[in-house]
C-alpha cells in the first residue's frame, strides 16, 4: 500500500493524467492501466524529499511510455509503434527536461474533453454519469453504487457495459463541436455536480470531505460556464458548488468530527465564496429559465442568509423544495422536504412523509438518521436506537459512523 502522502499526490493528479492518456491512446481501459503502471513507478521513484517539480507531467510521461509498451506487447512485437507514439526518455525525474515541452494548455482541459466523451449520447444517462464518476473522478465501484443507491455488482456491470459500448462505437477522442457539446451539456453538468458531491460528503473512507474533488469540480464548472455563458443552469451549478463549499471549514471540528448545520460556527463560512455564488445565482435567475441547480443553489443561499440556525426561513426553503419536487422529483429531495416539513409542522408530520420513502432509501444512511431524529422528538427512544443502528449499517465513512454513534449515545441517555 502506498503511504498517505503518495496516495494524496496520486489521487490529486489522477484526473488530469488519465484524461491526457485517454487523449493519446483513445482507449479508456488502456489509459487506466497505463496510469496504474505510472503510479507503481512513482511508488519506487518518489519520496517526500525527492518529488518531481510537476507530478502530473511526470505521470503523463511514465503512463504514455507504459501504454506504448502494452500496445507493443499486444502486437507481439511484430509491428513497431507509430512515430508519434515513440516512448519519451525517462530518467530519475524525466519531467526536469520535458515539462517545458509539454503543452500545459492541452492537458489542463483534457478532463473536460474526457467528461464529454463519457457523456456521449451512445450511452444511457445512468451510464454516462457512472462512467464519469469512475473515469474522471476516480471513484470506486462501491462509492458510485452508494451514490446511485444500488448494489455494487449492478454498478460494476453498468460501467463495464458503458465502456464496451464506447469502444464499439469507435469514437475519436476529439473535443466535440458546439452543437454536440450542447446535446451532452445536461449529463456533463450532472457529472460535475456528482464529483463535487462526492468531495463534499464522501461515500466511503476515513474522510468526510475530499477537498481536491470539490475544487476540481468547481474548476470544471467555471470552465463550462465560460464555454456556455448563456446557460443559466450552468451558473446555477457553479453557484451551488461555491455556496456549499463555503462551509467546509465549519463542517468538521478540530478533532475531525462532523458538525451539523445547526451547530456550525457561521463565522467560519467563506463569505467571499457565498457572495460570488449569490452573484452567479442572481444572474441565472434573471434569465427566467429555472432549473434544479438554480433551485438547489437558492436553498443553499437561503441558509447562508440566516444569522443563526434558529432564524432560518423554513417557509421559503419549503417553497423552494416544493418547486424542486415539481422540476426534478427524487427520493432524496422528498427526504429533504420531510425535514423542512418537520421544522414547520412537527416531527410527526415529517415521519409520515418518510413512510413512503422507506423502500427507495433503504440503503441511504441519512434516511435512517432523519427517521431516528424524528422518533427521538416523539419520545420513541427504542425505535430511534433501532433506526440509528440501521444507519450505521449503511454509513460509508469513519466520520459518519462516529457521528451516528455520538447521536445514539445522546439518544440513549449514555
Amino acid at each position: 500500500m502506498p503511504s498517505a502522502w503518495l496516495s494524496a499526490h496520486l489521487r490529486a493528479a489522477r484526473p488530469r493524467v488519465l484524461a491526457a492518456l485517454n487523449r493519446v491512446f483513445g482507449d479508456i481501459d488502456l489509459a487506466e492501466d497505463a496510469f496504474q503502471d505510472a503510479s507503481l513507478k512513482a511508488l519506487k521513484a518518489w519520496s517526500p524529499d525527492r518529488m518531481p517539480a510537476d507530478p502530473v507531467a511526470w505521470l503523463i510521461i511514465a503512463g504514455r511510455n507504459a501504454g506504448i509498451d502494452t500496445l507493443r506487447k499486444r502486437k507481439k512485437e511484430t509491428l513497431t509503434a507509430p512515430d508519434d507514439l515513440e516512448p519519451l526518455p525517462e530518467g530519475p525525474h524525466p519531467e526536469d527536461e520535458l515539462t517545458q515541452s509539454l503543452d500545459h494548455a492541452v492537458y489542463r482541459d483534457d478532463i473536460l474533453r474526457l467528461l464529454f466523451t463519457c457523456c456521449h449520447p451512445v450511452l444511457r444517462r445512468d451510464q454516462q454519469i457512472a462512467l464519469s464518476l469512475k473515469i474522471v473522478a476516480g471513484l470506486g465501484v462501491e462509492e458510485i453504487a452508494r451514490a446511485f443507491l444500488v448494489q455494487a455488482k449492478t454498478m460494476e456491470q453498468r460501467i463495464t457495459r458503458a465502456k464496451k459500448r464506447l469502444q464499439a462505437a469507435k469514437l475519436s477522442y476529439e473535443e466535440p463541436d458546439r452543437t454536440a457539446r450542447a446535446e451532452r451539456l445536461s449529463a456533463v453538468a450532472n457529472a460535475i455536480y456528482l464529483i463535487f458531491n462526492e468531495g463534499y460528503a464522501a461515500s466511503q473512507g476515513e474522510e468526510l470531505i475530499r477537498e481536491p474533488l470539490c475544487e476540481e469540480a468547481i474548476r470544471l464548472a467555471r470552465l463550462i460556464v465560460r464555454l456556455f455563458p448563456e446557460e443559466p443552469e450552468l451558473r446555477g451549478l457553479l453557484a451551488l458548488c461555491l455556496i456549499q463549499h463555503s462551509r467546509r471549514k465549519a463542517r468538521l471540528s478540530r478533532s475531525g468530527a462532523a458538525v451539523t448545520l445547526e451547530d456550525q460556527d457561521r463565522s467560519l463560512w467563506d463569505r467571499k465564496l457565498i457572495a460570488e455564488g449569490n452573484i452567479l445565482l442572481e444572474a441565472a435567475l434573471r434569465k427566467a429559465r429555472p432549473g434544479h441547480f438554480q433551485i438547489e443553489a437558492a436553498i443553499a443561499s437561503t441558509h447562508t442568509q440566516a444569522a443563526t440556525y434558529a432564524t432560518t426561513d423554513w417557509v421559503e426553503i419549503d417553497r423552494l423544495y416544493r418547486a424542486l419536487e415539481h422540476i426534478r422529483p427524487s427520493p432524496v429531495v422528498a427526504l429533504n422536504r420531510a425535514v423542512v416539513q418537520a421544522k414547520l409542522n412537527g416531527a410527526q408530520a415529517g415521519l409520515c412523509r418518510l413512510e413512503q420513502l422507506a423502500g427507495s432509501l433503504e440503503r441511504y444512511p441519512n434516511f435512517h438518521v432523519v427517521r431516528a431524529t424524528f422518533m427521538e422528538e416523539l419520545g420513541l427512544i427504542e425505535e430511534a436506537q433501532a433506526a440509528y443502528r440501521k444507519a450505521l449499517e449503511f454509513a460509508g465513512t469513519d466520520v459518519d459512523r462516529d457521528h451516528i454513534r455520538r447521536k445514539m449515545k445522546v439518544s440513549g441517555g449514555q
